[in-house]
């Protein structure tokens, strides 16, 4: 696996195999890491930054809406500095939703980076009818994504306190969240529920 391409590595992921993650985590992990901190300065919010861009790459790529052929490193840091622009717009302008928290495929959000105050308002009441949508698709998943979504999305908590409240590694909690997030897709898909914000 060392020796494969960072494509051949998502490629392979896509395909179903997880070796070739954790070979694409290994490689970019650290600087990841060490990016996100030296812009947020904050070891909770780096840790949160961190899971979250993970977590969109991995809905990513099951998706197949990864369509970045030979640029995987530069399409995960531009991931990671999305949502840390995402957490800095948060804490300015203490809006009612975080932004950061759902940027995520299951919404095919579209960044609307540099546009008017129009735009972030239509986001916000787009992104509430979502919250409403999924609401409604949080009792066909599992319990315990049930229970991980609702901690995520609507009480605000992170990783870090979603692990301890459940008494599981943060790996662990990232991984109910990347399945439960793809259950919902694979529930919008079927129940042809638009999550387009």
């Amino acid at each position: 696996m060392k020796k494969l391409s960072d494509e051949s590595l998502v490629a392979l992921y896509a395909q179903g195999n997880n070796e070739a993650f954790d070979e694409l985590l290994d490689r970019y992990k650290n600087n990841l890491y060490t990016y996100i901190y030296s812009v947020v300065q904050n070891r909770e919010v780096t840790e949160d930054i961190f899971q979250d861009t993970f977590t969109k790459v991995i809905v990513t790529l099951k998706s197949g809406h990864y369509q970045e052929s030979g640029r995987f490193v530069g399409f995960l840091f531009r991931v990671a500095h999305n949502i840390i622009i995402d957490y800095f717009r948060q804490q300015q302008n203490s809006p009612t939703i975080k932004e950061s928290d759902v940027d995520y495929d299951l919404f095919s959000r579209r960044e609307t980076a540099g546009q008017g105050l129009d735009t972030n308002r239509e986001d916000e009441i787009s992104y509430r009818q979502v919250l409403v949508d999924i609401r409604r698709m949080i009792k066909y998943l599992p319990e315990n994504q049930q229970e991980i979504v609702i901690m995520r999305f609507y009480k605000d908590m992170s990783y870090k306190e979603i692990a301890d409240r459940l008494g599981v590694g943060i790996n662990t909690a990232l991984g109910r969240v990347r399945y439960a997030v793809l259950n919902m897709r694979k529930l919008a898909e079927q129940h042809h529920i638009s999550l387009a914000v």
